[in-house]
Order: structure tokens, then C-alpha cells, then sequence
């Protein structure tokens, strides 16, 4: 696997959920964070993360732009 791509979670409400998924043939859950307004957290896609879940207001920037994330 090539250089991961990184992003990064910014909060902007406290209790914002970032949660791993993982790769493979089952999806689960494998690790998640909890961020307060204002912290922010960088992340990185590897060979165990396929895929991240954001549950709350936050923006999440990456090298293809920036998303707002409603709730």
C-alpha cells in the first residue's frame, strides 16, 4: 500500500464521534474518539481502516476539499 491519505476532524460541538471501520470481507468497528468543540484530530487511512464515521457537528478537510458535517 501506497503513502495513506491523512484527513483532518475539526470540532465544533462538544461529543463529535469519530469511529474506524475496518477492511475486509466483515466491516466492524475497531477504535473510536470522542472530540470537545474546537479539538481537533488527524487521521489516517491504513491498512486496517477502510473507512471513518463522523457523528456530530464538525468539518472535515482532506486533500479533496472541505465538508461540513451536519450532525
Amino acid at each position: 500500500m501506497g503513502q495513506s491519505e491523512y484527513i483532518i476532524i475539526e470540532a465544533e460541538e462538544d461529543g463529535v464521534h469519530v469511529i474506524g471501520l475496518t477492511r475486509g470481507t466483515d466491516t466492524k468497528f475497531h477504535h473510536s474518539e470522542k472530540l470537545d468543540a474546537g479539538e481537533v484530530m488527524i487521521a489516517q487511512f491504513t491498512e486496517h481502516t477502510s473507512a471513518m464515521k463522523i457523528r456530530g457537528k464538525a468539518k472535515i478537510h482532506s486533500a479533496h476539499g472541505t465538508i461540513q458535517s451536519k450532525k
